[in-house]
């Protein structure tokens, strides 16, 4: 049975549109060979009772929450004091990640330590490609929001994520409508409830096309409901 989780990006550029939102697409992609299902993406701006409230919501309704962003110097990055609010503990130094973090910044290691003020009881994660450390409470997994950073960071951690079977995904695009073979998406759901059926229409040159998708934690299951799909879509067509 696969594991659940969702993932919170943090920042007001990205709540804005002024930064493509690619962490949580990344993340999605990476947890599902590792059998978790992403059920929740979202994206908050930097305000420590809004990033407080979402995550004392949402932390109890999955495996893991994953969370992004805030974790640099400048006056927005709040997002270790919105997860020491969430979990209603106080803040304190991490003394052996301050004076890690003070012999590498040597030009500023004031500045540099008070990265390492995480959440009590937190366990902070290294940060192989940059200084601010990611920390672990709980189930709430906190990576930096600097794309580069944060695919390293749970490159270093992502088998801790892995629960029982990866989701794996099959795809193919048909050149045809989707009103012709919604019958037959519909029957997919029904006949493989295990399933996840997807259909993506779109329109190019090449005139109109449908990407189906389907994914299951259930290999069998996925073997034959895209054999049974793909048969049923060529008669259609």
């Amino acid at each position: 049975m696969s594991a659940t989780a969702s993932i919170l990006t943090i920042g007001n550029e990205l709540v804005s549109g002024d930064v493509a939102n690619t962490n949580a697409s990344w993340l999605a992609r990476r947890l599902a060979p590792l059998g978790v299902e992403v059920r929740l993406t979202a994206a908050l701006p930097d305000e420590i009772d809004v990033v407080a409230d979402f995550v004392r919501a949402e932390a109890p309704r999955v495996d893991f929450l994953l969370v992004t962003g805030g974790l640099g110097g400048t006056p927005d990055d709040l997002t270790r004091e919105a997860i020491a609010a969430a979990f209603r503990v106080e803040q304190e130094e991490v003394l052996e990640v301050a004076a890690d973090l003070r012999a590498r910044f040597t030009r500023d290691p004031e500045y540099a330590a008070r990265w390492a003020m995480l959440p009590r009881g937190s366990r902070p994660l290294a940060n192989p490609l940059g200084g601010a450390p990611g920390f672990v409470i709980e189930n709430v997994f906190v990576l930096p929001g600097l794309p580069s950073e944060m695919e390293a960071m749970f490159a270093s951690i992502e088998e801790e994520f892995r629960r029982g079977s990866p989701i794996e995904t099959w795809r193919r695009v048909y050149r045809t409508y989707e009103s012709r073979i919604a019958a037959s998406l519909a029957e997919t759901g029904k006949r493989w409830p295990g399933v996840l059926v997807g259909s993506y229409p779109s329109f190019g040159a090449g005139g109109f096309t449908v990407e189906v998708v389907l994914k299951s934690s259930d290999a069998e299951a996925l073997a034959q409901a895209s054999a049974w799909l793909a048969a049923a879509i060529e008669e259609s067509s």
